[in-house]
């Protein structure tokens, strides 16, 4: 694809964001009592958001344009930013991490994975109808034609005797078998490119790269290349143009601000009488007073700024009994609480940035005439423009200390003005006030216990001593299952299902990838410091925890219970740790924590064997850590655990912000997972390996379950077999049958240990009390119907 058409790509979807911050400024000021309205707003806003944040990504990691690229990536950091709020938003309204849009996405038209062209009604009974006849007309003209040929065939014999006869049929038996043969490979190829048209089979050379895909990447690598070669053309130009600016337009700007600078002085001195107080550097010096304003107008400003000081001071007599009718106003309040509470969208941090964003597109690059700048290198005028302010505010900084000095100067010759030495000694005051003031500060930090040390020195123990652990390379898309969509359906009947594998996969992209990955976005979006990944073993857990870290970049640290047993003994040994680990954290970030058998930490009872590793070290510890971590550290805390059930309910909730349950793997899910394993394994799918059978097969059992059987059937020697001897569902049942599968009883301990969750005891709740209203309702039309059958 050309830079043209990811150009188009890009002014298409920033004109869809554009819509859409228009529709959200307008609901921002609505407000509305039904929940189910809400969540259709917040889930149709989250799902445009998205199809959004696809479009500018794929366009970002594409445009080679340097400037623009700057531009977008400050857009897809505000539209990132605003998904996790809606998120949030949704989270809080709903009672659950989990949500479901299917009745959202068929009524926006976007039916998951299938791109169904629409079809008229009478035009698809039309082709119905023309194909069925068009069958009937086959059948009746084979069935003519065997007639017509079996009376010729009579005809010939009496005509020519028995003995060619005989040889017509033989030789119509040898046709018949022929062509039944051909009939039969005829249907069979027929069968397959049928199931490969409905997506039940594998088409042809599936696990062969296609030449247009390697071609594709080969384009993909060349744009990488110019994108580096043009941002370094970038950083460079923005240092010359800068120095070139310094030495040419430089002087002018130097004489041009002392003169406005001096007419000020003037203008100030015969408006007042004296002289002005010219700002400080920590005020900004004369670009408080001059920030694209002429000296009239900071004159107007000056006079302006005296009223008010006057209305100020006629306001603040009437404060007092304000203060008092507030009083007033916070008694009545419990009143109010037992109307229903109108509810209204959140402000949003992300919403500036991308109206700000779409405003630069609007008036730098959505009507530019690039025509000339076919290779799409930096624009010129772009960099002038913006290292012109820079110039002018490192000048003013230099102009600024001389006409102070000039300032004092006049008024020394002209006013005679001599600085009382009083003055002095309150300034000097002042300092020594700030002094003290920064010393109880610093006072009040934790002591940092390796000053003396670098971090590469702090990096290197940490590897040593086992805490620094090197992630596994596991991609998001490693991660495999498929889509729950019956989760709406449930929801209306009280049900509440158990998500499914790409459900928890899309809550790691939120509240670990996309923060993780953008210190914008991490600052500014719904912190999340910590997260539980809880279910049986074989789920994918710590796999979910490399996947973090592989997709931004992060650094692993490993603060298990089983890992620092014995490491650094003692209260000191234990806070020169945690120390040592989040000093290297914060500095190399993002950075991930991971604690795995998380429950150890908060043990119930801690069993006999164990008592020595002293489990629950980190207990005290990890919420005040929790309480350090501020929105610019990028830093996530990520717990394990196999048997929640055995931790203390309480604190485990409260060291961990957000829990993800973790289930089995549903039949969508296994069927997906032995394909793709199989598939990646080195095996060949074939019509004699029937997956739905396997799919049926192993309910209960694992995605670790699955791996383990197909490594273990798909040896090499097995695979260079299969030319000969295509794999079955029997080779894999003896494997599966060795192994234990989770039980529906485990899951359910699962289900009732999450519902005791803070979030899981809100939505177990709510559903009853919705429940209960919707018993009342019941009721209340069965005594209507009684009573209207009385009368």
């Amino acid at each position: 694809m050309s830079n043209a058409m990811y150009n188009k790509m890009w002014h298409q979807t920033q004109e869809a964001l554009n819509s859409l911050l228009d529709k959200e400024s307008r609901k921002l000021v609505e407000q509305e009592k039904n929940p189910v309205y809400i969540f259709q707003m917040l889930a149709t806003f989250y799902i445009k958001y998205v199809q959004i944040f696809r479009n500018l990504e794929n366009v970002y990691d594409q445009i080679v344009h340097p400037q623009k690229r700057l531009l977008i990536r400050k857009i897809l950091d505000g539209v990132m930013g605003r998904i996790l709020e809606l998120k949030n938003d949704m989270v809080e309204l709903e009672l659950s991490e989990f949500h479901y849009f299917d009745d959202i996405l068929q009524d926006l038209k976007l039916a998951p994975k299938l791109a169904i062209k629409s079809m008229p009604f009478e035009e698809a009974i039309k082709l119905i109808q023309i194909a069925e006849r068009a069958r009937q007309g086959r059948l009746r003209a084979l069935f003519m034609k065997q007639i017509y040929l079996q009376e010729y065939r009579a005809k010939q014999a009496r005509l020519l005797g028995e003995k060619v006869a005989d040889t017509g049929a033989a030789a119509l038996r040898i046709q018949k078998v022929w062509r039944g043969f051909c009939q039969s490979k005829r249907t069979e190829r027929e069968r397959e490119e049928e199931m490969i048209f409905l997506g039940m089979n594998p088409p042809p050379l599936f696990d062969q790269v296609s030449a247009a895909i390697i071609q594709a990447e080969k384009v993909s690598l060349l744009r990488s290349a110019v994108q580096l070669r043009h941002e370094e053309g970038y950083r460079e130009a923005l240092v010359t143009i800068k120095n070139d600016l310094q030495q040419t337009e430089g002087p002018d700007i130097k004489e041009s601000l002392r003169d406005q600078i001096r007419q000020w002085f003037i203008e100030c001195r015969n408006l007042t009488g004296s002289f002005p107080e010219y700002p400080s550097v920590e005020d900004g010096g004369s670009a408080m007073i001059f920030s694209h304003k002429t000296p009239e107008q900071v004159i107007e400003d000056i006079v302006a700024g005296q009223e008010e000081e006057e209305k100020n001071k006629k306001k603040k007599k009437g404060k007092k009994a304000k203060k008092e009718e507030n009083k007033k106003v916070v008694k009545e309040k419990p009143k109010v609480k037992e109307e229903e509470e109108e509810w209204k969208m959140s402000r949003s941090a992300f919403l500036p940035s991308m109206k700000e964003g779409s405003d630069v597109y609007k008036d730098t690059w959505m009507n530019k005439d690039e025509s000339q700048n076919f290779p799409q290198d930096y624009d010129e005028e772009l960099i002038k423009k913006e290292k012109r302010k820079e110039v002018e505010a490192e000048i003013r900084v230099q102009v600024d200390e001389l006409m102070r000095q000039e300032l004092k100067n006049l008024k020394l010759a002209v006013n005679k003005e001599i600085e009382l030495p009083v003055r002095a000694g309150k300034k000097g005051k002042k300092k020594n006030k700030g002094k003290k003031g920064k010393r109880g500060k610093r006072g009040k930090k934790d002591k940092d216990l390796t000053a003396d040390r670098t971090i590469e020195s702090l990096f290197k123990e940490l590897v040593e001593e086992g805490l620094l652990i090197q992630a596994r390379k596991v991609n998001l898309s490693d991660y495999i299952g498929e889509y729950s969509y019956l989760g709406t359906t449930l929801r209306h009947v009280s049900i509440e299902p158990m998500p499914s594998l790409l459900d928890v996969r899309q809550l790691i992209t939120l509240y670990g990838i996309l923060p993780l990955g953008s210190a914008a976005v991490h600052e500014k979006a719904p912190l999340v410091k910590s997260l539980l990944l809880a279910g049986p073993s074989g789920v994918g857990k710590k796999m979910l925890v490399h996947t973090i870290c592989t997709e931004t970049g992060a650094n692993l640290f490993n603060l298990s219970a089983a890992n620092i047993a014995g490491k650094y003994p003692g209260k000191n040994g234990l806070q020169m740790m945690l120390h040592m680990v989040f000093k290297v954290a914060r500095q190399l970030q993002p950075s991930v924590v991971w604690i795995e058998d998380a429950e150890k930490t908060f043990y119930k009872k801690v069993p006999n064997n164990e008592k020595m590793n002293d489990p629950k070290r980190l207990k005290k510890q990890l919420p005040k850590i929790l309480k350090l971590l501020k929105p610019d550290d990028r830093i996530l805390i990520v717990g394990t655990t196999q048997r929640p059930f055995d931790a203390e309910l309480q604190s485990f909730c409260r060291a961990y912000q957000k829990i993800i349950l973790v289930p089995r793997p549903d039949y969508a899910s296994r069927y997906v997972l032995w394909k793709q394993i199989i598939q990646r394994n080195g095996g060949v799918l074939t019509k004699a390996l029937n997956i739905s059978c396997l799919a049926k097969v192993t309910d209960g059992f694992t995605q670790g379950n699955i791996v383990k059987v197909v490594k273990g059937v798909l040896t090499d020697r097995r695979i260079r077999q299969q030319t000969q001897k295509p794999l079955t569902p029997a080779e894999f049942i003896p494997l599966i049958a060795g192994m234990n599968p989770v039980y529906k009883e485990e899951e359910e301990c699962f289900k009732n240990w999450y519902a005791k969750t803070p979030l899981g005891r809100k939505r177990v709740l709510s559903l009853r009390v919705g429940g209960r209203e919707k018993e009342t309702e019941k009721g209340k039309k069965k005594e209507e119907k009684e009573r209207k059958k009385n009368k």
